[in-house]
């Protein structure tokens, strides 16, 4: 499948405020089409590409301090084993309470967790997105922007730069894992599948696929290139497969 129609399946497993967020391939791959050679459309080029990349790294420096914000408020609560704490709480209620107060605390980390690997799938896709484009740009033109600008790239924009991101996604993992260890054993099985059923969760693992879809295609390797898509326990991710996404509204 070609790239274009993967980005495209990545936008829409993506949440639908982060949807006008992603590389204008088709736009930028229209602008590469029209060069004639005049400085007048290589400078056309070069300013739609540089807005492309300024939107790109500014939503997700804004998404990455949001996360940041709502990781440390979690910690916060309770700073001793916080959810750990939360769910025995919620265990001493009646069961019904409990029922509900667990679910909530699940579903607010696996939600919590969805968001930060799409956020680091956007960050995978989007540098994908780029250097391909630069690529394109290269071969038409005969120049050589795609080594300069990947490299600033990688020196210079947050979202190359997944770090915080990942370090939060495996505290996130932790935590689950522990939800897992408070729950009563007959009550893990429900809970996971619970879980399997959000929106936010079920299109995390797509998008998850799509981008392992992306780099089997990507011929877009070498020292510029993006480094592996590495989540920290992705199997647990994709012990959930469901048959297809569903839809955000």
């Amino acid at each position: 499948m070609k790239f274009g129609k993967l980005l495209k399946r990545q936008i829409e497993q993506s949440l639908p405020e982060w949807r006008d967020k992603f590389v204008s391939y088709k736009e930028l791959k229209r602008i590469v089409a029209s060069i004639s050679g005049s400085p007048a459309d290589e400078a056309a080029f070069v300013a739609a590409l540089a807005a492309d990349i300024d939107k790109i790294d500014s939503f997700f420096l804004e998404q990455e301090e949001e996360f940041v914000i709502r990781h440390r408020a979690r910690i916060l609560r309770t700073p001793i084993h916080p959810l750990q704490f939360e769910l025995q709480e919620a265990i001493k209620k009646s069961a019904a309470a409990e029922a509900a107060e667990v679910a909530g605390i699940r579903r607010e980390i696996v939600d919590f967790h969805g968001e930060m690997v799409l956020l680091l799938s956007y960050s995978s896709i989007n540098y994908i997105g780029v250097g391909k484009i630069l690529k394109k740009h290269d071969k038409r033109t005969g120049g050589a922007l795609a080594a300069p600008v990947a490299e600033a790239v990688r020196e210079r924009r947050h979202f190359f730069k997944t770090e915080t991101v990942s370090r939060m996604v495996r505290e996130c993992e932790a935590m689950m894992a522990e939800a897992a260890a408070v729950l009563p054993a007959e009550a893990a099985p429900e809970a996971l599948a619970a879980a399997a059923e959000q929106g936010i969760f079920r299109n995390t693992v797509a998008a998850l696929l799509t981008m392992e879809d992306v780099r089997r295609g990507s011929s877009t390797h070498g020292r510029h290139s993006l480094p592996p898509l590495t989540l920290p326990d992705s199997n647990w991710l994709r012990s959930f497969q469901p048959p297809s996404p569903i839809p955000i509204q």
